[in-house]
C-alpha cells in the first residue's frame, strides 16, 4: 500500500491539508477527529457514490465513535442547481447543524461544489471537509474553495468562495470509476501539464496508458502532483484576480461545448476541457504564439489516452461557430465585454490573453466542426 502524501494549502488562518493516498476511507474517523467539535458528521453524497463507498465512510468513522446521518441526492450535473441547493440546506437544519459542526461533501465535483457552496451559506458558513471520489474532484475541484451551483445562463454562475477544512483524496476510491470517468478526469491532470509544467507533461506522455491501466503509485503521483500545481496557483491568488485563471486552460472552450451539448452524457467535464485544451493550443498557434508541434503533440498524447481531443468526436450535432462563440460570451471569464482566453506559448508556458482575434478563433472552430 502507498503511503499518504500531504499537501498543504497555506492560506493563512483558511490553511489546510489535503491528503492523498489508499485507505483513507477506512481511517475518515481518525483522519477528521481532530476538527469535530462533538462525535457526529453529516454526510451529503449521491446514488452511484453511496452504492459503492457510503457503508466503508461509515465504518471508517464509527471505528473512532463518530456517528454520520446521510442525505443521498441524484447523480449527475443536474444536481448543481437551486432545488438541490435548498434540499441540501434545508435537511442539514432540520438536523440541526450547527456553526461548528463539520458537514463531509462525499461525490464528484458536482457533490463538492454543491455541499460547499450550501456550507458556506449555512448559518454564514459552517465547515466542510471534501472526500472526492472522482479523479476530476480529487486533482482540481476539491482544492481551492470554489463552490457553487449551475444556471440556465451558463456553468457555476453563482457560488462562494468558502475553503474546506480538510481534503481526503482516497485513491482507491479510482477504482471504481468507469473507464470514461477516469479518462474525463485524467483531462484535468493534462491540463497541470500544458498550463505550467512542461516535464510533468512529459511524465504523463510516459506514465499515462500505466496510470490509466490502475497503477497506484502513479495515480497517487498524478494526484498529488496536480494538487501541489493547483495549491501553488491558489495560494498566490485565491479569489481569481489573475494567476489563477491559468487554471481555466481549456475551459473557455470546453464550457461552451458542455452548454452546446446541454451538460449531458455527450460530452463530460473533463472531455470538454481536454479538447477545449487542443483549440486553445491550436488557436496560440495559428496567432503564431507556439509551434504547430505542440496542438499536435497533445492530441497525439490524447488519442494515446484513447481520449477524445476533437470537436469532431462529440456525437451529435453542434452549433456552427458564431453559435459556440455565442456561448463563450456567457463564461465567467469575460472581463468588461471581452473575453479572455488562457493561450500558450509552449506546452508548460500558460498566460492570460484579453486581446485575442476573434477573427481566428472562429476560424478554428470552423475548421474543427468541418
Amino acid at each position: 500500500m502507498t503511503e499518504v502524501t500531504t499537501v498543504h494549502v497555506p492560506l493563512g488562518t483558511r490553511a489546510y491539508d489535503v491528503r492523498i493516498g489508499q485507505g483513507l476511507l477506512t481511517r475518515a474517523g481518525a483522519e477528521v477527529m481532530p476538527f469535530l467539535t462533538r462525535l457526529k458528521v453529516w454526510i451529503v453524497t449521491e446514488e452511484t457514490v453511496a452504492g459503492l463507498h457510503l457503508e466503508t465512510l461509515k465504518a471508517g468513522l464509527a471505528a473512532e465513535g463518530i456517528e454520520a446521518e446521510a442525505l443521498i441526492l441524484p447523480p449527475g450535473e443536474s444536481t448543481k442547481s437551486w432545488p438541490f441547493l435548498m434540499q441540501t440546506v434545508e435537511w442539514l437544519l432540520d438536523q440541526k447543524v450547527e456553526r461548528n459542526d463539520v458537514v463531509l461533501a462525499f461525490g464528484g465535483g458536482v457533490i463538492g461544489d454543491l455541499v460547499g457552496f450550501a456550507a458556506s451559506i449555512l448559518r454564514r458558513g459552517v465547515r466542510f471537509i471534501q472526500l472526492p471520489t472522482s479523479l476530476l474532484a480529487q486533482v482540481d475541484s476539491s482544492v481551492g474553495g470554489k463552490t457553487g451551483i449551475n444556471a440556465p445562463q451558463g456553468k457555476n454562475l453563482i457560488g462562494a468562495f468558502h475553503q474546506p477544512t480538510l481534503v481526503l483524496a482516497d485513491i482507491d476510491v479510482l477504482g471504481t470509476l468507469t473507464a470514461r470517468d477516469f479518462l474525463a478526469g485524467y483531462g484535468e491532470v493534462v491540463k497541470y501539464g500544458g498550463l505550467g509544467d512542461a516535464r510533468f507533461f512529459d511524465w504523463l506522455e510516459e506514465n499515462g496508458p500505466a496510470l490509466a491501466a490502475g497503477d497506484m503509485a502513479l495515480r497517487q503521483e498524478a494526484v498529488r502532483h496536480s494538487v501541489q500545481m493547483k495549491a501553488d496557483i491558489v495560494v498566490r491568488d485565491e479569489t481569481e484576480q489573475g494567476d489563477r485563471a491559468l487554471l481555466n486552460l481549456g475551459h473557455t472552450f470546453g464550457h461552451a461545448l458542455e452548454a452546446a451539448t446541454g451538460y449531458s452524457d455527450r460530452l463530460l467535464h473533463g472531455e470538454g476541457v481536454a479538447i477545449g485544451c487542443a483549440l486553445a493550443f491550436e488557436t496560440s498557434a495559428r496567432l503564431g504564439l507556439m509551434s504547430q508541434e505542440c496542438p499536435s503533440r497533445l492530441r497525439a498524447h490524447l488519442a494515446a489516452m484513447g481520449m477524445m481531443k476533437d470537436i469532431s468526436d462529440i456525437p451529435g450535432d453542434l452549433p456552427d461557430a458564431d453559435g459556440l462563440m455565442a456561448l463563450m460570451g456567457q463564461d465567467k471569464k469575460v472581463v468588461q465585454g471581452k473575453l479572455r482566453f488562457i493561450l500558450a506559448r509552449a506546452i508548460g508556458e500558460a498566460f492570460v490573453a484579453d486581446d485575442v482575434d476573434m477573427s481566428t478563433v472562429r476560424d478554428v472552430l470552423s475548421d474543427a466542426l468541418s
